[in-house]
């Protein structure tokens, strides 16, 4: 999933303090279940806003909705019976949510609550771990199934870089090595011979280097 943190409050106050009246736009996937951006967070930022511009004698009237998802028209358009005088939108989605907002109100200021930062998994409650960076060019049926572009701090296809110790990263002594889990998983599932086969170079044409991504599947296209 994608995962996220909602930014400073002040920071938040500030971006919408000089309008009058916001909609404060949560979205009911990724970022509900990492407690950043789902209805329940739209309540209790609603209310710190409201509470700050009441506390600095302003006029601040902030419109509370949350839809599935930011990130499809779909669901976007049900925001639009809401927008009657509203100066901003503040989405508390993902930053591919804040922007096919602003794309679709194009008339509209949209501002970011959230600061984007991986895709990762649910590690224990509270606690979210990074295991993708959607490099377009998969390896991971090369490596027992641990991403090393993700989980090495090189993101080195051929390892350790030897700056390792004890299995943990030269970067902190809190980062596990990314191939001392390749190896020891390979070692688990009895491959460890695997390990002596070079990784040929990523594609990194497939990545973001290369412009903003698009997948089209001309056999969905009908589909309604």
């Amino acid at each position: 999933m994608i995962v996220a943190k909602q930014k400073p409050f002040e920071t938040i106050y500030g971006m919408v303090a000089p309008n009058k009246r916001i909609m404060l736009a949560g979205c009911g996937s990724c970022v509900t279940v990492c407690f950043a951006g789902g209805e329940k967070e739209v309540g209790i930022l609603a209310s710190l806003l409201r509470m700050r511009a009441q506390k600095d004698r302003k006029d601040l009237d902030v419109v509370e909705a949350t839809i599935k998802r930011q990130c499809d028209v779909e669901f976007i358009d049900e925001l639009k019976p809401k927008l009657d005088g509203v100066e901003a939108i503040l989405s508390i989605g993902c930053g591919a949510g804040v922007q096919y907002i602003a794309e679709r109100f194009g008339k509209t200021i949209v501002l970011p609550g959230l600061d984007t930062t991986f895709l990762g998994v649910t590690e224990a409650m509270g606690v979210w771990t990074e295991r993708c960076q959607g490099c377009g060019d998969c390896k991971l049926h090369l490596t027992a199934g641990v991403c090393p572009i993700a989980r090495c701090s090189k993101s080195l296809l051929n390892g350790p870089c030897g700056g390792s110790m004890n299995g943990k990263c030269e970067v902190s002594a809190d980062t596990p090595c990314g191939w001392q889990l390749i190896v020891d998983r390979m070692e688990a599932l009895g491959i460890l011979d695997r390990y002596e086969q070079i990784t040929p170079a990523n594609d990194w044409t497939a990545s973001r280097d290369g412009g903003p991504r698009r997948i089209d599947r001309e056999d969905l296209h009908e589909i309604k």
